[in-house]
Order: C-alpha cells, then structure tokens, then sequence
C-alpha cells in the first residue's frame, strides 16, 4: 500500500480538532524535547505520542512505520558516524580498523542524539498526520509567518510527493521488468532509479511551473482559507 500522508491527515479522528492547539502543542513539545537533556523524558514524550497518534487519532501502524522508516535511517546514519568518528574520552570499543574506536564521549553522544531526536519525530508526527497542511499554513499566516516562507514550504511539499510518486511509479515499473530478482538486478536498477529520478523530478517541476503560469501565476499563491466556524 502506497503511502499517503494527505490522504491521512485528512481522515483520521483528530482531523477536526483546533489546528491551532495542534500547531502550539507541538512545538512546545519540540522546544522541551530538544532543551532537556533526559533520557527517559524523550522516553515517555515518543510513548505518549505513538499513543495519542495510534489510539486516539486511529492512525493505522502501518502508516506511522512508514511516516517513520525514512528519517529514521538517517538517523541511524547519523547516530553511527557519531560513535565511531566524534567524541573524546576513555575507550570502550576498539573496531581494530584504522584505528576506529568508541568511546565514553560518542557513546553519549550517540545514545542522546537518537533518543531526543526519537522523542520529537512523534510531535512531528502528531502535526503532520492529523492536520491538513493547507489548515497549517493557514494558521501560520494568521501568525504572520513571513508568506515567501509559507510559499517556500508550500512548493516543498508538493516536491516531496511529486519525487516520492516517481520513485513509487519507477520501482513497480523495475519490479514489473524483474529488476530485483537478484542482488546484482537489484543492484543495477537502484543505480538506474538514482539516476534517473533527478531528472524525472525537474521535468515534472518544470510541468507545475508551466500549470502554474497558465492559471496566471503573478508570485504568490493563494492560500486556504477556512469558512467562518470551522
């Protein structure tokens, strides 16, 4: 099943609510996560969210894995040059490669960057899962966010899907063709798909741009605005 954010934020029990509370709810959290330097805090706050996303607004596991798998392998990523390339102190670990170790340093390192970081992917999760994105860019021009900025992260936000459609749309066209029968196909059609969804996603930028100029796009785009009541 294709992931769909949209289609999520737009169909699950916290749809309705404030989009205001969500909005200041969740960066009040962000701001506490990232300035309290506890272990178990970013515990509980991930607890609570995947609870609160998964039990109250309904959102299927499933959906909130994949919400999760992408930044998660950065992070993973991230947390692992951490431990073995930053950091000073006493040596706990000898890798016996190039004189590669770990130690007390970027063990803690490591170890709080993955939990807080952990602890705020569900606060984002919450927001961008329950809450249309026009509703939040709606309150944050209401908030008089700066509008190239609302713009900007607008255009970002249709990218994201038009990039991650191509890649959806490219990898069932390999799978079709058995392109990842084996290592080696699997191998050589990832090489294929990295190269050609650059190119893929400037075209289909260059195509929004064209749709955009011929409904008389002038430099700035309207944004939702919701009836009274709502």
């Amino acid at each position: 099943m294709k992931f769909d954010m949209d289609y999520i934020a737009h169909h699950n029990e916290l749809t309705e609510t404030n989009p205001y509370f969500k909005l200041f709810l969740t960066i009040i959290l962000l701001i506490v996560t990232l300035a309290l330097d506890n272990l178990y805090f970013d515990v509980i706050i991930f607890v609570v969210m995947s609870f609160v996303i998964l039990a109250i607004a309904k959102i299927s596991i499933r959906s909130y894995l994949k919400f999760l798998s992408i930044p998660v392998a950065f992070l993973v990523i991230t947390c692992v040059f951490l431990l073995f390339f930053f950091g000073k102190g006493d040596v706990i670990y000898e890798t016996g490669i190039l004189g590669i170790v770990v130690t007390t340093d970027s063990f803690h390192y490591a170890v709080y960057t993955f939990m807080r970081v952990m602890g705020c992917f569900p606060c984002l999760g919450f927001l961008a899962l329950t809450t249309p994105i026009a509703k939040i860019l709606h309150c944050l021009a209401t908030l008089k966010v700066p509008k190239i900025m609302i713009e900007i992260g607008l255009l970002m936000y249709n990218a994201i899907f038009i990039f991650l459609n191509e890649i959806d749309t490219m990898q069932k066209a390999q799978d079709t063709r058995l392109g990842y029968s084996s290592y080696w196909t699997s191998f050589k059609s990832l090489g294929a798909l990295t190269s050609t969804i650059f190119l893929r996603s400037l075209d289909k930028s260059e195509t929004l741009q064209f749709a955009l100029d011929s409904r008389g796009y002038t430099g700035e785009l309207p944004l939702y605005e919701p009836k009274k009541g709502e």
